[in-house]
This record gives structure tokens, sequence and C-alpha cells, in this order.
């Protein structure tokens, strides 16, 4: 059974949805300069960048703070 999260605004939002919307909204080039990580400024990728978020805890946060700030007003 699934748990609802009413007061989570990433709930329901993949990783990958939301990389790609930042890279769609920002490009490669300004989204490395607004999180400086390898996978956003060296030969970027989606799946790259999805293999070193999932592994890195801080840099995960980091693209979830982006994209709230960026796609969802609160």
């Amino acid at each position: 059974m699934a748990v609802e999260q009413p007061n989570n605004p990433l709930h329901g939002i993949k990783l990958a949805d939301m990389v790609t919307q930042l890279v769609e909204h920002y490009g490669w080039y300004e989204l490395g300069d607004k999180i400086r990580i390898n996978s956003f400024n060296t030969n970027p990728s989606i799946k790259s960048s999805l293999k070193f978020l999932r592994r890195t805890p801080w840099a995960r946060q980091q693209v979830e703070e982006l994209y709230l700030e960026t796609f969802v007003k609160k």
C-alpha cells in the first residue's frame, strides 16, 4: 500500500524527470554552473548524471533544491 505524502512537493516526481526538465530549462552549461558536478560539466548526459546522483546524496539534494526553486512555486 502506497503512503500518501501531501506535504512533500517532490512526491511522485522521478529523478530522471527532474534532471531532464532542468536540462531543458537551463541547458547543460548553465546547470553545470549552478551545481558544480563533473557529470554536468564534462561530457554531460542524463544517464551519467543519474548514475552519479543516485550514489551521491549531497548532489541529489542540490538537484532537488534547484528543481523546487525553479518549478515548484510556493
